[in-house]
Parts: C-alpha cells; structure tokens; sequence
C-alpha cells in the first residue's frame, strides 16, 4: 500500500504484490548486476532505494494497521506474516548486498562528504550480522508484538464504566482528589491484573536478546546495542555521567516544586495520585473537544510558526494520515511512522482531551516535519536519522510551538498555566529518562537475574531518581511494575536516553528561539534537511546548538527552565 503522494517508480513494478515470489527476483538482478562505473553504482544503489522503500512502508502500514486495531486478527496477521515469511528471507540478501557495495572497488570513488555516514553505518551493519540471529529476531518481533496486543486490550473499570488507559489516566488531573485516588486504584489495579503476563513476556524477551548478543561477539546486550544503534558520539561512560547529572542538578529542582505542591494543595504526603493535578485546584484545561479540533488547531499554530510546516499538517490530513483518538483495542502510546516510499508520514495517538494530547500531537508533528523536510534525499538510509535527532526535531517543536499556543486556549490565564506546566514537564522528564536508561542498563548486563531481583533493581533505581516525587510506601506491589507501561522497554530497548540528549538539546533550541525567533526556527529547519548525512554533532551545530550532556551544561540548561518557569 502506497498513498497518492509516492512517486511513480522506476524499478520496482507499480502495484506489486508484496509477495517472497515476486521479490526474489529483485533481490537477484541486484546481487547479480554488472556495475562499470560510478554513475551504474549509483543506479544501482538507487533502484535498491527503491525496492527498500516499497518494503519499508508495506511493513508501515501492516504495523500500523495492527497497532489501530490490535483484536483485529487479520491485520495482526498481515503484521506476522512480514515478521515471518518477508523478513527473515530479507535480511541474508541485503547482507550480500551490502558486502557487494562495501567490497566493490568503486566504492572508494564515491564522494566522501556525501557518503560517509551511509558507507560508516553498513560496515557496522556487515560487522554486526549473524545468519544464526535471524530466527531470533523473527521470535522476538513476535513477543514484542503480543506486548502490543496485552497492553492494546487493557481496559479500566471505574463506578460500572470501562474506560482506556489513557482515558482513566486523564482523570487523575480532577481537582476532586478522591476521583484522582479512585482512577489511580483502578488503573494500577488492572496492570497488576496483568503484571504476570507483562513479566513473562519480558523474561522471553531478555534470553533471545541476550543470545543476539553473544552471537555477534558481545558480552551483553547493551554493548551490543550500542553498537546496533550506531551510537558512535557517545559512549556507557556518557550515559551514566548523564544519570549522575541529572540526579545532583535536576532532582533537587524537581523536590523544590514538589514540596511547592504539597504546600499549595495542603497534603501532608504527596500520593501518586496527586502529581499531575493543577496544584492550585484549577479544573484541567480543555484545549480541543474532539480529534478534528486537535487536528484543526495544530495546522493553524503550525501555519503561523511558520507556512511550510501547516502545510505539512495539511497535506497528511488530505491524505488520512491520522489516527489520534483513545479507543478499546488501540495500541497505546504514540508515534510518527515515517513513509519513506510516499515521502509523508502516518501520525497516532491516544487523544482524551488533554493539554498533554497537545504536546503529544505537537511532539509528533516535529518528527512529520522531519519525515517531510528529508523526504527528497536520495537514499533511504539519509533520512534514517538517529534518535538523538529526531527527538531533537520533536522535543524543540513541543517549546518553540508554545508561541502558538493560543490556537488552543484563548484565555490568557489558561495560557500561561499551560506554558507554565510544559516547562515543568520538560524538567521532570529529565529523571524518568534517566531511570529508565539506567534500568535497561542493569537488566542487560545482569542478564541471569529473577523476576524478584529485577523488581529489586527498578525499585532502587526508580528511588535514586525521586521516585516520581510521591510517597509509594502503601502502593509498593504497584511500585514494583510501573515501568511495564513503558513501551521502550518491551519494542526498542535502549531507546530512550536519546529523550534526555534531545530535550537538552530542545530546550537550547528554544533559548535561542525567544532571543531570535526566526533565526533560531532556520537553523532548527536547516538541521532538520540534513537528515543522517552528518554527524550528530553537525547537526546539532547546525541547529545553532551543541551536543553536550556533561554535568555543567545539565545544570545549566535547568537552572534556565526553572527561572523561565517561575515566571508564569
């Protein structure tokens, strides 16, 4: 499947059928075909774009078919099928191509400035693959995606009514602490209905991941993944330094607004429940009443941010390309799926009516204008950026879109409440990232441990960080299992430190914006076309801003949001 917006393709036959039959003999002119010169190596590297991004967004929509509606057996089989039968036979043929590019000695003709990231990430690629780890990656596709399925189907019983997760969870900012403390009951009470089947889908997760890291030469899977994950800025090292940052200079800010909380709202204990409300007792903001709204209001404050990126709004609207209401059998979370044949992404989402849908949508439609601004690059592999960017690409839209934010709410009191929150917000996460980056740390180099020392580990940790700023000691059984909600951990280990680097960098991006506003928002769009055709280092130079996450500069950037925070 294929929007209107793709172009006509040149190798790959117009409305084939994604079928092992009819790829196969793609796959073989291309191992086969007699490259003379450079000009036939970059044909050929072209038409291999091609068939690549013909696969990449069938599996788009399959994924995103199964996700939208995950008790629909036949769109969780279309997934499956991909997983099992395309995949599997895939990945030992663009082995062999990438052998054919790497080994060709026209290769070393190829112009360096353009082609060194993509020449850099298949060496790493060939020297990472093991034929051995295919049906390993197949089995974890698999349980990743019956993770999908459980977490898709959880529903929440409140007063005789089922609700969606995230449609409970936005109860929990009413001022009425007992409506806040009965959905928080009710929400924990269903995941730990549910933690025996989150826990065994992660301890069949972790062997299989492990084994694809002793199958490729690594102690564990971290390291592995580090590697897999082409992290070749920053190191472990850069990782737990960024850890011990955030705990000395950002964890005593965050304890500072806490115990403002528990003053405003006269509690003696701050209860889990009690976190996200409006310290002052205001109702929660309604900044749109339903999914065309939300949709409606991004294009208009994305249009006077600047036109380009309403248009981009605009165009995926033309082309159906949302799904932003919270519904049963809806995957949770939300995500930017890149189109890489139609050059557009799909955007989704679990919209309730919340300020937070805002950021969501507005955090998503930075990765849209990304997917857009790169789309014209000629390899797939230039627009495949890596996460440090594209959540500097999200995470800076969240800020610099604040300016905009009238679109939703008209009262300027609402306005500056919002702002106010998203500054907050933009702080506190700082210590989950953290917690969550140092748990996978501990849960892939102590890849032997029991369910119960796996507790033990998320606990301690999940403390070192503030805990969430509550007081958990009569909810320690939830406790426990509250990172079985975080959908990193179960599909894309290790990708969620690159929240922490990029909201760094997002937050520089918008102190530059409120100095220069149309100077900034250029350098940021200007990052953003480079794609993955720079380092991350350049790119985030080019964005007017530096890579950093030493101690000093943590501290800094945080004393700056808490200043501009206090202010509203």
């Amino acid at each position: 499947m294929k929007t209107a917006l793709a172009k006509p393709r040149t190798y790959v036959p117009e409305n084939m059928v994604i079928s092992w039959d009819n790829l196969k003999p793609l796959f073989k002119e291309l191992l086969e075909r007699e490259i003379k010169n450079i000009s036939a190596l970059e044909k050929w590297m072209k038409d291999r774009n091609e068939l690549e991004a013909v696969l990449q967004e069938d599996k788009a929509w399959r994924y995103i078919h199964m996700t939208c509606h995950t008790n629909n057996e036949e769109y969780v089989s279309s997934f499956q099928y991909f997983a099992t039968e395309i995949d599997p036979k895939i990945a030992p043929i663009n082995n062999e191509l990438d052998k054919k590019l790497i080994e060709h000695e026209l290769t070393k003709q190829l112009d360096e400035e353009t082609y060194f990231i993509y020449l850099r990430k298949v060496r790493n690629a060939l020297t990472l693959f093991r034929e051995e780890n295919i049906p390993l990656f197949t089995e974890i596709e698999l349980k990743q995606q019956a993770y999908q399925t459980a977490i898709g189907n959880l529903m929440v019983h409140i007063n005789g009514k089922e609700y969606t997760v995230q449609q409970a969870t936005a109860r929990l900012l009413e001022p009425d602490r007992s409506v806040r403390e009965t959905a928080w009951h009710a929400i924990a009470s269903a995941r730990l209905e549910q933690k025996d089947i989150f826990e065994q889908i992660f301890s069949e997760l972790l062997p299989l991941r492990h084994q694809v890291a002793l199958n490729a030469g690594f102690d564990n899977f971290r390291d592995y993944m580090f590697a897999a994950m082409g992290r070749f800025d920053y190191n472990v090292s850069d990782c737990e330094a960024f850890h011990q940052a955030v705990a000395e200079h950002v964890v005593p800010i965050l304890k500072e607004w806490t115990n403002e909380r528990r003053a405003d709202l006269n509690i003696r204990k701050l209860q889990p429940w009690d976190m996200q409300v409006n310290p002052k007792g205001l109702p929660p903001l309604k900044p749109f009443e339903n999914d065309n709204q939300l949709i409606d209001s991004t294009e208009m404050a994305l249009s006077n941010l600047n036109p380009y990126l309403g248009h981009c709004i605009s165009t995926m609207r033309k082309n159906n390309l949302f799904d932003v209401g919270s519904r049963k059998g809806k995957a949770p979370g939300g995500y930017n799926y890149p189109l890489y044949e139609s050059g557009a992404p799909f955007i989704f989402m679990n919209a309730t009516g919340t300020m937070r849908d805002v950021t969501t949508m507005v955090h998503e439609a930075g990765h849209a204008v990304h997917t857009f601004l790169s789309s014209d690059l000629m390899l797939n592999e230039f627009k495949d950026v890596p996460s440090e960017v594209a959540e500097l690409a999200s995470m800076s839209m969240e800020l610099i879109s604040m300016d905009q934010w009238h679109h939703f709410l008209s009262d300027p009191k609402d306005l500056a409440r919002a702002k106010k929150e998203q500054l907050e917000q933009a702080l506190g996460a700082l210590p989950w990232i953290a917690t969550i980056d140092k748990f996978q740390h501990w849960l892939y180099t102590n890849p032997m441990h029991s369910i119960e020392e796996r507790s033990e580990a998320w606990v301690a940790i999940f403390r070192e960080f503030g805990s969430g700023f509550a007081d958990w000691s009569d909810h320690t059984e939830a406790e426990k299992y509250i990172w079985h909600k975080q959908i990193h951990i179960y599909e894309v280990p290790f990708y969620y430190i690159e929240y922490g680097f990029a909201q760094l960098g997002a937050i520089s991006v918008w102190k530059n914006f409120k100095k220069s506003p149309d100077r900034a928002l250029s350098a940021y769009l200007s990052a953003l076309k480079l794609g993955y055709t720079k380092t991350i280092g350049e790119i985030y130079k080019a964005a007017g801003i530096s890579f950093d996450f030493s101690a000093d500069y943590v501290a800094g950037l945080a004393q700056f949001t808490k200043e501009e925070a206090n202010k509203f």
